[in-house]
C-alpha cells in the first residue's frame, strides 16, 4: 500500500495537467457537398472551408501553436518521476543476504529561475512566429479568394460567350434560310446560298470551343474551391446564376492605395513579425553565454536499508538550487548567434524586397483598373454601333441596295463587338478584385 500512494498522486497530477492543456480545433473530416446553385458569395464561402492552400495554412498555425506550447514549457515547473529496483546476488550484497534487494522512487519538480533571458526571448520569438503564421494565412486567403473570384468570372465569361455565339449561329441560320428563299424565288443566285452556308459552318467552331472553355473553366473553379468529386457528384455541374455586369467606376487615388497597402498587406505584416522574432532569437542565442539557475524540489521514497522487510521504506522532502554555466562550449553559442544574426538580416532584406514588390503590384493594378474601365466604355459604344450597322445592312439588303456580303460582314462585326464587351466586363471585375487584393483589403464577402 505504501508503494501505491506515490503512483496514485502522480496519476492525479498528470490528469489535471492534461485537463488544463490548450486544445486545438481539428480540421473537418468530411467533404462539404457542392451546392446545386453556385453564386459568387457561395463560392467564396465554400473555398474558405475547402480550399487546400487555405487548409494547409491553417495547419501551419496549428503546428506553430504546438511549437509555442513546447517553448513555454520551460517557463512553468516541470514535474517528473523516476524509480529504480536493484537486485544483487547474496554473495556481493553490502547488507545481509536477506537485504540484497533495494528500490527507490523519486518525484521531482524543476523551475527555471534564471537562464540569461533565453526563456523569455524564446517565448516571445515563438509567439511572433505564430502571429506570422496567422498573417500568412490571411495573405493566402486573400490570394486564393482572388483566384476564386477571377475563375468564377471566367466561368460567367465563357457562359456569356456561349450565348453570344449561339445568337450568332441563329442569325446565320436565319440568313441562310433567307438566301435559300430568295434562291427558290429566283431573285438571287446559288452563290449567295453557298456563302451563307459557309458563314454558318464557320460560326460552329467558335460555339463548340466556347462550350469546351466553359466546361474547363468549371473544372478549374472546382479545383480552386477544393471540391473533390465522388459518387454522384462526378458528373454534377452546378448552375451559375448571374452575369458579368459593371456599376459606376471606382475612383482610387494611387497615393492612398500605396499607403493602404503598406498598412494592410498581410505579407508585409508577416515579415515584420519574422524580423521581430529574429531579434528575439538573437537574445535567446546569446543566453548560452550566461549561467542558468533552477529551483529543484521533490519527494523521495526508498527502501529502509536497515530493515529486513522489503516493504519498509524511508521517505521525505528534498529541495535545493542547481546552477550550470558553460564556461567554454567550443564556440557553439557564438555560431548560434551568428546564425541568428544572418537570419535577421535575411528577414530585413525580404521585407524590403516584398515592400518594393507590393508597390509595383499596386501601381500595376491601378493602371489595369483604369484601362479596364476605358475598355468598358469603348465596348458599349461599339456594340450600339454594330447593332445599328447590322440593322441598316439587313434593311438595305431587303430592298436590294446592299449585298449579302454586307450583311454577313455586319453580323461578324456585331459578334466581335459583343464578345469584346463581355471581355471588357470580365476585365473590369477582375481588375477591381485585383486592386482590392493589392491594397490588402479582404474579399468583400469575408466578414471579420
Amino acid at each position: 500500500m505504501k508503494l501505491i500512494a506515490p503512483f496514485l498522486a502522480l496519476s492525479v497530477l498528470f490528469s489535471a495537467a492534461g485537463a488544463v492543456a490548450p486544445t486545438l480545433n481539428a480540421a473537418p473530416d468530411s467533404q462539404t457537398p457542392m451546392p446545386a446553385s453556385l453564386d459568387l458569395k457561395t463560392a467564396v464561402s465554400f473555398a474558405l472551408d475547402n480550399n487546400f492552400a487555405i487548409r494547409e495554412a491553417r495547419e501551419r498555425i496549428r503546428q506553430q501553436t504546438g511549437v509555442e506550447i513546447q517553448v513555454r514549457a520551460r517557463e512553468i515547473p516541470n514535474v517528473g518521476v523516476s524509480g529504480s529496483y536493484t537486485g544483487n546476488a547474496k554473495e556481493i550484497s553490502s547488507y545481509s543476504p536477506q537485504k540484497s534487494n533495494s528500490w527507490d522512487i523519486s518525484l521531482q519538480a524543476r523551475q527555471v529561475l534564471y537562464a540569461g533571458g533565453g526563456v523569455t526571448a524564446s517565448i516571445k520569438g515563438a509567439r511572433l512566429t505564430r502571429e506570422a503564421a496567422e498573417l500568412e494565412l490571411e495573405g493566402i486567403i486573400n490570394q486564393q479568394l482572388l483566384s476564386v473570384r477571377t475563375q468564377f468570372y471566367t466561368v460567367l465569361l465563357d457562359k456569356e460567350k456561349i450565348t453570344v455565339q449561339e445568337e450568332n449561329v441563329r442569325l446565320l441560320e436565319k440568313q441562310l434560310q433567307d438566301a435559300q428563299s430568295r434562291f427558290n424565288a429566283g431573285s438571287t443566285s446559288n452563290f449567295d446560298v453557298l456563302r451563307a452556308q459557309v458563314a454558318l459552318a464557320n460560326g460552329q467552331p467558335p460555339l463548340i470551343q466556347s462550350r469546351n472553355d466553359y466546361r474547363i473553366a468549371i473544372e478549374q473553379l472546382r479545383q480552386l474551391l477544393g471540391f473533390v468529386s465522388t459518387g454522384a457528384d462526378v458528373a454534377r455541374i452546378p448552375e451559375f446564376p448571374g452575369a458579368l455586369t459593371v456599376g459606376d467606376p471606382l475612383k482610387i487615388d494611387l497615393a492612398d492605395a500605396l499607403v493602404a497597402a503598406h498598412a494592410k498587406r498581410p505579407e508585409l505584416q508577416r515579415l515584420a513579425r519574422v524580423e521581430e522574432a529574429g531579434e528575439q532569437n538573437i537574445k535567446a542565442a546569446r543566453a548560452g553565454t550566461l549561467p542558468e539557475f533552477d529551483l529543484v524540489g521533490g519527494y523521495l521514497w526508498t527502501r529502509n536499508p536497515f530493515s529486513g522487510a522489503f516493504n519498509d521504506n524511508l521517505h521525505g522532502w528534498t529541495a535545493g538550487v542547481q546552477a550550470q554555466w558553460n564556461i567554454f562550449d567550443g564556440r557553439a553559442t557564438a555560431g548560434r548567434v551568428a546564425q541568428a544574426r544572418s537570419q535577421l538580416e535575411q528577414a530585413k532584406l525580404s521585407l524590403a524586397e516584398t515592400t518594393l514588390g507590393v508597390d509595383v503590384q499596386v501601381r500595376q493594378a491601378h493602371s489595369s483598373l483604369i484601362e479596364a474601365w476605358e475598355l468598358v466604355e469603348a465596348s458599349a459604344k461599339t456594340v450600339d454601333q454594330a447593332q445599328e450597322a447590322l440593322r441598316l445592312a439587313t434593311v438595305r439588303y431587303g430592298v436590294g441596295t446592299a449585298t449579302q456580303l454586307d450583311v454577313l460582314t455586319s453580323q461578324v462585326a456585331l459578334t466581335e463587338a459583343r464578345l469584346n464587351q463581355v471581355q471588357a466586363y470580365y476585365g473590369y471585375n477582375v481588375a477591381l478584385a485585383t486592386m482590392r487584393q493589392a491594397m490588402g483589403l479582404a474579399d468583400e464577402f469575408v466578414t471579420s
